[in-house]
């Protein structure tokens, strides 16, 4: 298999079974959050829509969530300044 579909899958398995964010695992796969986006949104869909629907699918819940962590960060930041 080329390397960089056997990447683009593995990305795709590893968010599709942990719920990761795109940041999270370009950090696990040691590459950029653009890459890892592009993979899953351009060259997944090429060669397994139903991998990608699965994906699709942890990533906009990822999106509906995200202001919700931003705050608990912000709120996480300011109690460790009152310390």
């Amino acid at each position: 298999m080329d390397p960089l579909l056997k990447r683009v899958k593995d990305e795709a398995v590893y968010i599709a079974e942990t719920g990761s964010t795109v940041r999270k695992t370009a950090e696990v796969f040691g590459v950029s959050k653009s890459t890892v986006h592009k993979d899953i949104t351009e060259r997944l869909p090429a060669f397994d829509e139903e991998l990608s629907a699965k994906v699709r699918a942890v990533l906009d819940k990822n999106l509906s969530e995200r202001h919700i962590r931003g705050g608990i960060a912000t709120r996480e930041m300011y109690r460790k300044r009152k310390v």
